[in-house]
């Protein structure tokens, strides 16, 4: 057994447990667009700040898998809360776990549950009930696949246990135990005050706010393109 593989098996017993994803054959797929990370919520009374996934407005980020017989072909996430990827706190002890660094692939993966979550709760949207057919084996999958093309594309730099950890977490009990919840749709939509927090970045940034609208505009954190 070589030192990558007792070395993701021991951070895959710190973090609980995983799943089976064979990282090493899963296919290359394509990212297309763009997507910002933003901190909203500041200035909230409650003092609790959050991330969100905002899809540019002329670039969507969109993922095109290639696997053949694949439930869905391309994945297009809509703006959503995220907490950086589905990966236990204990992770972020691991070298190439950095919440950012693999955005664009946890953007797609944190969507599928925020679409199957709206699918269990009867509330989906037409972008999330494309997913309808899709197991949570194949969310895994996915996640395998974004991170891989994120590597030959260059966006991140190799590492040789972070790619495997995450895959294999995120197909485990605990990712399952996400995937399967009831009651999750209205907590993972972004609230209409976050919204125009948004609103108000994007308006500040593209020079067309004339004049203070009292909304506290949203904080870049991070914009990633392709």
């Amino acid at each position: 057994m070589s030192f990558g593989v007792h070395i993701t098996t021991l951070a895959c017993l710190l973090l609980t447990a995983c799943g089976a994803v064979d990282f090493d054959n899963a296919p290359v797929g394509r990212f297309d667009g763009s997507l910002l990370v933003m901190w909203v919520g500041e200035g909230d009374q409650a003092g609790d700040g959050r991330f969100v996934f905002v899809p540019s407005r002329t670039r969507p980020l969109t993922f095109y898998r290639n696997r053949p017989g694949a439930a869905v072909t391309s994945l297009r996430p809509e703006m959503m809360y995220t907490d950086g990827g589905s990966i236990p706190k204990a992770g972020q002890l691991f070298n190439g776990f950095s919440p950012w660094g693999y955005a664009p692939a946890y953007m797609v993966h944190d969507w599928l549950f925020v679409a199957r979550h709206c699918l269990t709760d009867g509330k989906a949207n037409h972008e999330e009930r494309k997913i309808e057919g899709m197991e949570f084996q194949e969310s895994a999958e996915i996640i395998a696949e974004a991170i891989k093309t994120l590597v030959v594309s260059g966006k991140v730099q190799k590492n040789d246990v972070a790619p495997r950890v995450i895959s294999g977490v995120v197909a485990g009990p605990f990712a399952y135990q996400r995937w399967v919840v009831q009651g999750a749709c209205e907590g993972d939509r972004v609230s209409d005050e976050h919204r125009r927090e948004v609103e108000e970045a994007f308006a500040r940034r593209s020079g067309v706010r004339a004049q203070r609208t009292g909304v506290t505009p949203a904080t870049i954190i991070a914009e990633i393109s392709f």
